[in-house]
């Protein structure tokens, strides 16, 4: 404040000129410096006492349209960097992070600024429902980067969303059509705002990779207008959320005891449309122009995720396909195809039960486990390899053969530990030798084959055998030779299951045996 009070406040955006020219000076041409000095500004007019609140939330507003595309550039960089760059992908994830949350800190302090009948309350009046909605679309956005890194999330941040959504509707603000950014794209109602947050907190986004995240993400805002929600339990709406508690949506219990302040949604029309949607993609193997998920993706990218979002949309969401049992021990588990071969070969484990560790192995706490795999805690140690869909070899403490798995959800507590599910391929993987029927070809050009791991113990009931081959060697028209044992098995190909980062997992018909 200026000396003595009664002139403006002591702060470089105190007139609208100043402002203008710091805003103009921005660095257009650095998006994360740019969004850096933007989080600066905004955070330096929050801790001014001597604004008032319409030129508040005018300098706000600036500094938002300022920087509109920048958090788009940084997301797209984020989504394209290679994990290991941890320095480079922590200053993006922060900077975004950071401005998301600062933003919406500031929409928020007007918002209360104005209940607490601040000075210049009433030329905000008139803004006051799109600083609402833009406060809702700031946590959405930030809900967003925190699942990014797989939780875990503030309670400040579902805290948020209920009580501005909680004042907006009992202010008769909650339904009325917006225009809460300037642009084609930029109508919408507070409730519509809030519904976003909301189901993409409850679409299990731990289980999808970043890049299908922000996908998923995307679609939902593209539905947002579809989605429902009442005061009581109602077809369709599947999930609740209190108001008034500083805790996450959740699916519907029988026991439920709701309060004054609860409100159940769900999905509603939105299911639909995604149903038809998928369809449309899965049709035309392409994305429809009119659908706007901030990028150009693969279709089958995008119809997986969406066949996410309809199972966890849906009234039976997927169930456990076996009891999940609390465990205490430990599990020596390596990275990777090459790793997890060199260290599967029975031979070398066949009179000792020595629990030793490989090079490159690490020690994992298994919490739990059920038929199909662990949940494990895995201690801070140098395991920036480790995101959805690797392979992993692993052995228990009470087993003297190696088996393989794979990571299918991460997520972090509130102590920063990552914690992983992993679904288990075999319990007991068997080294082989593969090389090509026939002619020679690339996959057959090392001397002696090529090294693949052995999922099964025998065919099933459809004659077929599970097989882990390196990254590109499943071939539908290509028939095997295996080596196992000193015995040779004829393979034909009949699925590859999955395709890994550094694996193929297929199944085979085993046709002969020498």
């Amino acid at each position: 404040m200026a000396l003595f009070g009664g002139g403006k406040p002591d702060h470089p955006m105190a007139d609208s000129k100043s402002a203008k020219k710091l805003i103009a000076e921005l660095p257009a041409g650095d998006s994360l410096k740019a969004l850096e000095e933007v989080t600066f500004w905004l955070d330096s007019i929050m801790r001014e006492e001597g604004f008032k609140v319409d030129y508040r939330f005018e300098l706000y507003d600036a500094l938002d349209q300022a920087a509109k595309f920048h958090p788009r550039k940084l997301a797209q960089e984020y989504l394209a960097t290679d994990r290991q760059e941890k320095f480079r992908e922590s200053k993006l994830w922060h900077a975004s992070f950071e401005f998301w949350k600062t933003l919406g800190g500031a929409y928020t302090q007007c918002v209360e600024q104005f209940q607490a009948g601040a000075s210049g309350s009433g030329g905000f009046k008139k803004d006051l429902p799109s600083a609402i909605a833009r406060a809702l679309r700031t946590l959405t956005l930030q809900l967003k980067w925190g699942l990014l890194r797989y939780g875990p999330l503030e309670d400040r941040v579902w805290h948020d969303i209920g009580r501005l959504y909680l004042f907006a509707e009992t202010h008769n603000m909650a339904v009325l059509p917006l225009q809460i950014y300037p642009g084609q794209h930029g109508g919408g109602t507070i409730k519509q705002e809030m519904l976003k947050a909301l189901m993409l907190s409850v679409s299990s986004t731990d289980g999808l990779v970043p890049l299908s995240q922000e996908i998923a993400e995307r679609t939902i805002a593209h539905f947002g207008e579809l989605f429902t929600m009442q005061t009581k339990p109602a077809p369709g709406c599947n999930f609740f959320f209190d108001l008034s508690m500083r805790k996450p949506a959740a699916r519907v219990m029988k026991n439920l005891e709701p309060s004054a302040t609860t409100r159940y949604f769900g999905a509603g029309k939105a299911m639909a449309g995604l149903v038809q949607m998928a369809q449309t993609v899965k049709a035309q193997n392409a994305v429809p122009s009119d659908i706007n998920l901030g990028g150009t993706y693969d279709p089958e990218t995008v119809l997986s995720v969406m066949q996410h979002l309809a199972r966890y949309w849906s009234d039976k969401p997927p169930a456990r396909s076996s009891e999940r049992r609390k465990i205490a021990t430990r599990l020596t588990v390596v990275h990777g195809f090459r790793e997890t071969f060199a260290n599967i070969d029975p031979a070398s484990q066949e009179d000792s039960l020595d629990f030793h560790q490989q090079d490159g192995s690490e020690s994992w706490i298994v919490e739990n486990v059920s038929d199909g795999g662990f949940g494990a805690i895995i201690p801070q140690v140098k395991s920036d390899w480790i995101k959805l869909g690797c392979l992993i070899g692993l052995q228990t403490e009470t087993s003297k053969f190696w088996g393989a798995g794979v990571i299918r959800r991460i997520t972090r507590d509130e102590f920063q530990q990552r914690r992983v599910g992993i679904e288990v391929l075999s319990k007991a993987a068997i080294p082989v030798m593969l090389t090509v029927d026939g002619s020679a070809s690339s996959f057959n050009a090392a001397r002696g084959g090529e090294p693949g791991i052995l999922l099964s113990t025998a065919p099933d009931k459809n004659g077929e055998i599970a097989l882990l081959l390196r990254e590109g060697s499943y071939s539908p028209r290509q028939a095997l030779e295996m080596s196992v044992r000193g015995k040779t098995y004829y393979l034909m190909p009949s699925k590859l299951v999955e395709g890994g980062e550094d694996f193929d997992y297929a199944r085979f018909r085993v046709m002969k045996r020498d």
